[in-house]
């Protein structure tokens, strides 16, 4: 089956494991699957990752999910620039996720980052999602 937003669909993963308290989640591996999940667990949204390798060869990311006293750490977690309509926003307009709580990921021309994180390389570029 085709996908047409693979990270839409991976957030829409870790969003229904937690609502139903799994501990891992699986997805289809890609490179800015990975460049997320690395940021989402830098910020501590997430235990970490691992990929493996399925039987038909296609590479897989196991995502650890992060709770706190029986609650799920990512309380939030929405796409903002989606296949039909892309956002792409400068340094200085990068929103900021409940006044500094929250963590907007960006993909900019030096990589995927946080929003602190482009702001102290000032970059901008297009706005993937927010976590909080």
């Amino acid at each position: 089956m085709s996908v047409n937003d693979p990270l839409g669909d991976m957030l829409t993963r870790i969003r229904n494991a937690q609502l139903r308290g799994k501990s891992t989640v699986s997805t289809p591996a890609s490179k800015l699957r990975a460049w997320v999940l690395d940021v989402l667990a830098g910020e501590g949204y997430i235990r970490g990752y691992e990929k493996n390798s399925t039987e038909n060869g296609q590479g897989e990311l196991v995502i650890s999910l992060k709770y706190f006293e029986g609650e799920p750490v990512i309380r939030e977690i929405k796409r903002v620039s989606k296949p039909g309509r892309r956002v792409y926003m400068g340094v200085k307009d990068i929103p900021s996720v409940r006044n500094g709580l929250g963590v907007s990921i960006v993909s900019t021309p030096k990589g995927v980052m946080s929003d602190a994180a482009a702001r102290s390389a000032n970059v901008g570029g297009e706005v993937l999602c927010t976590v909080f």
